[in-house]
């Protein structure tokens, strides 16, 4: 597959290099292009730089959006990926201190994406965990695979990200349409709270068997 990474910062070289070399062709493109080349030599065979995001957007038939997320509408509409393109929106729209979402009150971040790129099909994914998290191979906790919720509403652009999610080693998981994101997003916050904190986010969830009342 082709993909087209916008960035060229830690997210972008944990999924990128692993995309590569899982044996698709990536491609980074950023404002910097020094940093675009050194992602692309990092990342392996398999990845090289190209003339910014703009660039990047019209490579991919999957284009990872791996910029901070108040840039990330600014950096898209500059861009102006092609009608069709999947966007996979990785950004967390979190301000800190005091942990914040920066989208509170309006729309999500994917939401806000999806506006800046219209004609695109938006996934939100990739965005819970840290890029450490990312350059394992593969991200397996207790024998169990990492879980990547998806959001969005095109059937084909959530199983094409789906796909690149069980590249990495992890299990995709249907999360909802887009307008889920903005409670993947503020989940994501709450989460990164309790981290900071020093605490085990998996210890507030029970096991599935007993989540909702069931037996």
């Amino acid at each position: 597959m082709r993909i087209g990474i916008i960035g060229a910062g830690n997210m972008a070289q944990a999924l990128g290099g692993q995309w590569a070399r899982a044996g698709h062709e990536v491609v980074f493109g950023a404002r910097d292009a020094a940093r675009a080349a050194t992602a692309a030599g990092q990342a392996g065979a398999g990845a090289r730089a190209v003339a910014g995001p703009a660039a990047a957007a019209a490579f991919g038939e999957a284009v990872l959006v791996a910029v901070p997320a108040g840039q990330a509408e600014g950096v898209l509409a500059a861009a102006a990926p092609p009608a069709g393109r999947v966007l996979i929106d990785c950004t967390n729209p979190v301000a800190f201190p005091p942990l914040a979402l920066t989208t509170a009150g309006g729309p999500s971040m994917a939401e806000r994406i999806a506006a800046a790129a219209p004609g695109t099909h938006v996934v939100k994914a990739f965005n819970v965990c840290h890029e450490s998290v990312w350059r394992l191979t593969p991200p397996v906790f207790d024998g169990r695979p990492l879980a990547v919720p998806l959001c969005g509403d095109d059937p084909d652009a959530l199983a094409l990200v789906g796909r690149l999610a069980a590249d990495l080693g992890a299990e995709p998981v249907p999360a909802g349409g887009l307008a889920a994101a903005r409670l993947l997003e503020a989940t994501t916050a709450f989460v990164i709270g309790l981290w900071f904190a020093g605490r085990d986010a998996r210890a507030v969830f029970p096991p599935l068997a007993h989540a909702g009342g069931r037996d």
